[in-house]
């Protein structure tokens, strides 16, 4: 017995010393040795349609600033990338390239080389000469006669740190030239002669194209060519650009002086930096700009600061650069569409944050190797500055991160520091997972009074509004705390019939559920809107109705749930009201781009089913020609279909899908792939070459979305080896290429 004590205190030393060491090693992993003081690019395009490689030269400015003589230098790129030479203050350096495992989806090429002797806090100059290669066009990378562009997520240019740095990615100045381009480019800073000189810290990102370009507001906006309301939808999108950035100079400061500029891109939407922010280019083909666009522009107005003139690093970096961008954008839209839209904006970013609530980590230890950082860092975050802003005062709030940002930089450190007196709250917030959970009782009568008990799971004290809703359509509302891990009680004087009640009817806290902050019970979902959905996709349409009404009662400006009562109605035939609901909804400021879309369609299928063809043709094409939405460009187009509707196709379309059919059917490979687009559908078209027994298709309608852009539904009858005869419907997106057509894109093959 005494051995085997022995071996256990042995074993458990050993554990010890072992996690220890490690936690010495993520120290000194998480020391930064170089940091870099500016990005200088020089890129050239492909010449010809089917080359997939861009020719890169990056000399990255750097300064050691570890504290001591540095004689290595680590640079990061992408694995395909193909470094050709380093020069280290212009002198040529032997490095060794080798991969470094990111994530077991993901891996990063890594080139180590030995340098002369750098002094702690002396700088040098790493120049790289490169190929960069893609294969398949995405949001990140692509190469195309159509436009190119390479954002930051595709890791095309060299940096020392990685991308999911504990502490954060490399941001600095960058200066870039794009070569070779035969479409206008984009990106962050003045343009002087095609060379682009971003003051602001970011990284190196570029978007090519063709566009109408419309200055409004001080904003250059970059529309798509031939779009019918762009200069109306331009001047609305640089009006929310310009007023978001002059409200988040009151948290932030007078602002940097940077061009500000609305790109409009088939892939790559949401993205923003220093200035720049891509939209989807549906935008310009809808009739108003929808939630997710919106606050995409409000947080780039936000971020021109926060991660531009102010840098922000050190760990839980993300809390701010996102979750505080966030904060302050939600804050704006607030002020400029009122507390009925923000409520929604809220809703919406605390049903993102709910879906990964019981399975988040600390916000202060993700990184963005976590596949819930965003959701957390991002909505939580919003979320526990709203609190803290609550607690200590917006006025106090404001102050501290207007003080705090005065000299250039931000970190969770300093920001901690300001808010010590309110250590008990951040702490919860920044270093613990979410235990939260507020919950409250059925109403207990006792003479004049109701009684409600109330509990909270959480370990902090949590001050909260209970509101009640009475009989006759009167509300009471009153504040009250609940202690850490307890239990309590609150009483209203009321006489009257409780209808319901309701905690923390602002919803500040994040929890891990918020179907039990209602009495009576009105779902067990902690997002109201899976509820509605849950009946109306079995077709249930008088439970939805219920469901979606019971949601509205409380939330009138939930649009998608809006939007589902009013397809209920129209699976109930009640067509009359289903027009009210969907037009209720068009009618919002800041409905979401879905919303937008599936209302339209709603109106398209009641008017036909009241007879109202024309009407209904006219809405239908409109959501087609949007391309928002698959599954509501499929409603559309079923209706039309239906209707018996057709549209003009060119003689040129049917010798394309001719052309098509013929070298599928014989197999040609380079045939076919002559009919794509190079980096477009490469599995698609690869699955068909050498596997194919017979292929028929015909046009049935063709619909335009760009000036040469065409979206063409196919109807197919087609025999692949080993297999059955099939057939059913595809969706081509074809684009012209000088005087020919070429395949952009599959949005849709369902074949059976």
């Amino acid at each position: 017995m005494r051995t085997n004590y022995k071996l256990k205190i042995s074993t458990l030393f050993a554990v010890l010393l072992f996690a220890a060491s490690a936690f010495a090693q993520d120290e000194i992993r998480a020391v930064t040795t170089w940091q870099v003081q500016k990005y200088d690019v020089d890129v050239t395009l492909p010449a010809g349609e089917r080359d997939r490689a861009t020719a890169c030269r990056a000399t990255v400015t750097l300064k050691n600033v570890s504290g001591k003589a540095a004689t290595s230098l680590t640079l990061r790129i992408a694995t395909n990338a193909e470094v050709t030479s380093l020069k280290i203050n212009d002198a040529t350096n032997e490095f060794r390239a080798s991969e470094e495992k990111v994530s077991p989806s993901l891996s990063l090429n890594r080139q180590v080389a030995r340098i002369p002797s750098v002094a702690a806090g002396a700088t040098i100059t790493a120049t790289l000469e490169y190929k960069f290669t893609q294969k398949d066009n995405s949001g990140s990378a692509s190469f195309s006669p159509l436009g190119s562009q390479l954002l930051p997520s595709s890791y095309w240019y060299p940096t020392p740190n990685s991308w999911f740095f504990g502490r954060g990615p490399d941001m600095a100045p960058v200066r870039l030239k794009v070569n070779g381009a035969p479409k206008t480019i984009v990106s962050a800073g003045t343009d002087a002669a095609g060379v682009f000189d971003s003051k602001l810290s970011g990284q190196p990102f570029f978007v090519s194209g063709d566009w109408d370009v419309i200055n409004s507001n001080g904003v250059s906006v970059y529309a798509p060519k031939g779009s019918a309301d762009a200069q109306k939808l331009a001047g609305e999108l640089a009006a929310i650009f310009t007023s978001a950035r002059d409200f988040a100079a009151t948290y932030l400061g007078t602002a940097p002086q940077t061009p500000l500029k609305i790109v409009a891109v088939h892939r790559g939407a949401g993205f923003s930096s220093n200035g720049v922010v891509l939209i989807d280019d549906g935008v310009f083909r809808r009739k108003s700009i929808d939630s997710l666009t919106a606050m995409n522009i409000a947080e780039a107005a936000t971020k021109l600061w926060i991660g531009g003139s102010i840098a922000v690093g050190g760990e839980g970096y993300g809390i701010i650069r996102e979750g505080l961008a966030r904060y302050i954008a939600t804050e704006f839209i607030e002020s400029k569409y009122g507390k009925d839209a923000v409520d929604i904006e809220r809703l919406r970013q605390r049903n993102a944050y709910a879906a990964i609530a019981r399975r988040d980590g600390a916000m202060m230890r993700i990184s963005p190797l976590d596949d819930l950082y965003y959701s957390s860092v991002a909505n939580k975050g919003a979320m526990a500055w709203r609190l803290i802003a609550k607690r200590v005062g917006k006025t106090e709030f404001t102050r501290i991160i207007t003080d705090n940002a005065k000299d250039g930089s931000l970190d969770m450190t300093e920001l901690r520091t300001a808010l010590s007196a309110n250590s008990d709250l951040t702490d919860y917030l920044f270093d613990q997972i979410t235990n939260m959970n507020l919950m409250i009782g059925l109403p207990q009568v006792a003479g004049g009074d109701v009684k409600f008990a109330i509990r909270n799971t959480g370990i902090v004290d949590a001050t909260v509004n209970v509101r009640l809703s009475l009989a006759g359509g009167q509300m009471m509302e009153a504040p009250t705390t609940v202690k850490a891990a307890s239990f309590g009680e609150i009483t209203f004087k009321t006489t009257a019939k409780v209808d319901r009640v309701e905690i923390d009817t602002d919803k500040l806290y994040p929890q891990i559920d918020y179907s039990d902050d209602i009495k009576p019970t009105e779902t067990s979902d902690s997002d109201p809107l899976l509820a509605v959905k849950r009946s109306f996709d079995i077709k249930k349409y008088d439970q939805a109705e219920s469901a979606a009404r019971l949601v509205l009662r409380s939330m009138p400006r939930f649009d998608d749930v809006r939007v589902l009562l009013g397809r209920s109605l129209l699976g109930l035939n009640r067509f009359a009201e289903a027009e009210k609901e969907f037009n209720t909804v068009l009618a919002e400021p800041l409905p979401t781009a879905r919303s937008i879309v599936w209302a339209t369609v709603g109106l398209a299928e009641a008017a036909a089913g009241q007879g109202r063809n024309d009407v209904a043709l006219t809405l239908a094409n409109s959501v087609i020609a949007s391309d928002t939405d698959v599954g509501a460009s499929f409603a559309a187009r079923t209706l039309r279909n239906k209707l018996g509707a057709t549209t003009s196709v060119d003689a040129s379309i049917k010798t394309f899908f001719a052309d098509f059919d013929r070298a599928a059917q014989a197999n040609r490979k380079a045939e076919l792939d002559a009919l794509f687009l190079s980096g477009e559908a490469t599995k698609f078209a690869g699955g068909i070459s050498g596997s194919t027994e017979s292929w028929q298709s015909q046009v049935r309608q063709v619909d335009r979305v760009g000036q040469d852009t065409l979206l063409v539904e196919v109807g197919l009858n087609i025999r692949m080896l080993t297999k059955e005869a099939e057939s059913g419907m595809a969706i081509y997106r074809l684009a012209r290429v000088g005087n020919a057509w070429r395949i952009a894109g599959v949005e849709m093959f369902e074949v059976r």
